[in-house]
């Protein structure tokens, strides 16, 4: 399970998980907004001035550009999160409880970072390879990297049956990937209870069978 104190290292930010103790972190912060419901491209940095009431030229002040914008919101996110779920990874027992522990703290910083979410999301999916997805591509390696791990753990202990850990730990990583696409923050189930019951199934499937006796 993860602990308040990776939960709150990871959503710094509120519902974006960037910096707003400062002006650059506020803009940040609109930025993040805008561009998790507009998308890179459909984002200008005209309408993130707009948006805080400055002139374009207040903005460059503290941007030089569109990209360095978005890239600084790509690493602090991906970074938070990446250190969440290692702190948890770090504080659980077995295999499975790592696993388990992977993925709650990935939806519980999904729920509180929504908006940094999906415009980390939309960088590392980006096909025109631009820097953004660059930047986002080393980080989100080793947050896949963690789970697989964890997968291979398991089944070296026997508490997962012998399974290819990439294929094992991408099924895992879509249920948290497609949450965006779906989950409404007004529906009846929270991230984290989606995710408990995606696991509920996914394990069972995962575990070695108990011998019949």
């Amino acid at each position: 399970m993860a602990t308040t104190a990776a939960i709150k290292k990871a959503t710094r930010g509120g519902g974006t998980g960037v910096r707003v103790d400062d002006r650059q972190g506020q803009l940040l912060e609109i930025a993040c907004r805008l561009f998790a419901r507009q998308g890179y491209k459909g984002t200008s940095l005209r309408d993130i001035a707009e948006e805080a009431q400055i002139t374009k030229a207040a903005l460059y002040y503290h941007f030089p550009n569109k990209e360095a914008l978005y890239q600084q919101i790509v690493l602090e996110s991906t970074k938070a999160l990446v250190e969440a779920v290692r702190e948890a990874v770090a504080q659980a027992q077995t295999p499975v409880e790592k696993v388990r522990a992977f993925m709650l703290t990935s939806a519980e910083v999904f729920e509180r970072t929504r908006d940094a979410w999906v415009a980390g999301s939309n960088a590392f999916w980006d096909e025109g390879g631009s820097g953004p997805r660059s930047v986002a591509v080393s980080q989100r390696d080793e947050y896949e990297k963690l789970l697989r791990s964890c997968i291979a753990e398991g089944i070296r202990s026997g508490d997962f049956r012998p399974v290819e850990p990439a294929i094992a730990g991408r099924l895992l990583l879509s249920t948290i990937n497609q949450l965006s696409r779906w989950h409404s923050p007004k529906g009846p189930l929270s991230p984290r209870q989606v995710i408990e019951q995606y696991l509920d199934v996914v394990l069972s499937g995962l575990r070695t069978p108990t011998p019949a006796r």
